[in-house]
């Protein structure tokens, strides 16, 4: 297995890791903006405020993006198993 095996596996590892989580990331993100504005417009600044509805997005975007984002594991990890032999070398 050479440095560029090595360094190829890594780059696709990342890439799928990035993949599956921008879902989650970026509803997390845009559930935070939506309350950081309706913190200011209240002057309410309860930290537990923003938590909660992010984790309650983020519990939803896994249900509804769960599926897809197994199936990405999943590809990758066939690919990583099938090519194994090659990596022995």
């Amino acid at each position: 297995m050479t440095v560029n095996d090595v360094t190829a596996i890594a780059e696709q590892a990342i890439y799928t890791i990035i993949k599956c989580s921008a879902p989650m990331l970026l509803v997390s993100l845009c559930v935070g903006l939506i309350v950081s504005i309706f913190q200011t417009v209240t002057s309410i600044q309860e930290q537990t405020l923003t938590f909660v509805p992010k984790v309650l997005a983020i519990f939803l975007a896994l249900i509804i993006m769960g599926h897809w984002v197994m199936n990405n594991m999943v590809e990758f990890m066939i690919e990583l198993w099938t090519n194994f032999n090659l990596y022995l070398k």
